[in-house]
């Protein structure tokens, strides 16, 4: 049990440490552990409302299951919670703060969400789980942080902001979760390049929200 709790937390605080020590004036670590723990407790409505819609058997779409049965849920709960309990919060002052607190909601979510497929699954599957789901949330966090931290430190467009602060994560992880349902058979092959493409968007997101100053 300790090994697969291990596996299943290890992907996060890697992530998570990497963009914590990115940031140059670091975030209160308590404030950061409450937002991963209100990101892990979104698993349960969601998985239920996920389930009850699989059940109804509404739809035999994988447009549909990819975009708004698992990406528009998770992502819109996830930048509903940020909105709720950190956007209006007095630590959060800079455009990269934004990011700090967006991954610990998602990768929060996330390990969660892999320890309880671990439990299910076996744990030979947790170096899959860790380059798959878990960083591609952590990514898709790092995009809706960059927006909502746009929409923070500058007064120009800050509605359209908070909009794109939803809008592409939930766009990007319809196209994961497509690639996984609706191209079983040959998923490793889109997918990697996708993770790639993905890494490098992030990666630049958070080189320009630590260095720019938006005036």
């Amino acid at each position: 049990m300790v090994g697969l709790l291990s596996a299943g937390l290890a992907p996060a605080f890697a992530i998570m440490s990497f963009i914590y020590l990115k940031d140059r004036f670091t975030e209160p670590i308590s404030l950061i552990i409450k937002m991963f723990i209100s990101g892990a407790l979104l698993v349960f409505p969601i998985m239920f409302i996920q389930y009850a819609l699989n059940a109804e058997n509404l739809t035999n779409s994988h447009f549909i299951q990819s975009f708004f049965f698992v990406a528009l849920l998770e992502e819109f709960s996830k930048w509903f919670l940020f909105i709720y309990m950190i956007y209006h919060h007095e630590e959060f002052d800079d455009h990269y703060d934004g990011i700090v607190y967006a991954v610990a909601i998602s990768l929060g979510f996330a390990s969660l969400e892999n320890i309880l497929y671990l439990l299910t699954n076996g744990i030979e599957y947790a170096f899959l789980r860790a380059f798959f789901p878990v960083s591609s949330h952590a990514l898709f966090g790092v995009i809706m942080g960059y927006y909502f931290g746009k929409a923070k430190v500058i007064d120009c467009h800050t509605n359209w902001n908070r909009i794109f602060a939803f809008l592409f994560p939930f766009l990007l992880h319809g196209v994961y979760n497509y690639i996984l349902i609706g191209i079983s058979s040959h998923w490793t092959y889109y997918l990697i390049p996708f993770m790639i493409i993905l890494w490098l968007i992030a990666l630049h997101r958070i080189k320009v929200a630590n260095q720019v100053t938006f005036l």
